[in-house]
C-alpha cells in the first residue's frame, strides 16, 4: 500500500548551466510541493502504514529547512556564494544544482535517512520510501525513486557536504538532527505525538 504526504515551502535559487537564461543567470523563487510517497505491505498497530503525525518529526523538519531559504550550490561562483550567506540568514548548500531532479535526490536521500534511523514505536514493519515529487510549478515536477537518488550515471550526492545556515538549525527541536542522522544514530519518538 501507498501513502502520500505533501509539504510545501518557498524557496530561492540559481540553477547554473541551464538553458533558460531567466533560470540559470538571476536568482528566483519558486513555490515548492514535495509529495513523499511510503510503501509497505503491512500496516502498524493503529491499522497505518505510517502515522502522518510521525512525518512531523523530522521529515517535516528538514523540508521546512528549506523554506524561505535559498539553496545554493556548492560548486558556484565563490563570491556569490559568500554574499548570500552574508544577506540571508536562511541558507542551505547542497553539493549539487538546485534543480527540481536533483531536489528529488536530496529529499530522498534525507527521509531515507530519516526512516532508518526513527525507532518504531506502534509496529511499524517494512516502511519504506517509494519515491518523492518535487513540483517546482504547477505544471512542472521532478520524481525521484531509489535508484534515481543512488545513481552514479546522475552523480552521488555526498550528505556531508550539505550545510544547513546556523538559524536553519536554530529553528530544529534538535540542533544537531542533521549531525545525529549522518552518525547514524537512533531517533525517539515520543508514545504520543
Amino acid at each position: 500500500m501507498l501513502i502520500r504526504k505533501l509539504f510545501k515551502f518557498e524557496n530561492a535559487h540559481i540553477v547554473r548551466d541551464c538553458s533558460t537564461r531567466r533560470c540559470s543567470e538571476n536568482i528566483h523563487g519558486h513555490s515548492y510541493k514535495v509529495e513523499v510517497l511510503l510503501e509497505s505491505n503491512y500496516l502498524d498497530n493503529g491499522q497505518m502504514v505510517y502515522d502522518f503525525g510521525l512525518t512531523k518529526l523530522y521529515i517535516k523538519t528538514l523540508i521546512d529547512s528549506f523554506d524561505h531559504a535559498i539553496t545554493l550550490w556548492s560548486e558556484d561562483d565563490t563570491a556569490y556564494i559568500e554574499a548570500m550567506k552574508k544577506h540571508s540568514n536562511r541558507w542551505i548548500e547542497l553539493p549539487v544544482s538546485p534543480s527540481a531532479e536533483q531536489f528529488s535526490r536530496v529529499f530522498f536521500l534525507m527521509i531515507e535517512k530519516v526512516l532508518a534511523s526513527t525507532q518504531k514505536r506502534n509496529g511499524e514493519k517494512e516502511v519504506k520510501l517509494h519515491s518523492v515529487i518535487v513540483h517546482e510549478t504547477d505544471t512542472g515536477y521532478a520524481q525521484a525513486f531509489e535508484a534515481d537518488a543512488h545513481s552514479k550515471l546522475m552523480g552521488t550526492i555526498d550528505l556531508n557536504k550539505i550545510a544547513f545556515s546556523a538559524q536553519v538549525r536554530s529553528e530544529w527541536d534538535d540542533g544537531e538532527l542533521w549531525a545525529k542522522l549522518l552518525a547514524g544514530e537512533t531517533l525517539t519518538v515520543p508514545s504520543k505525538v
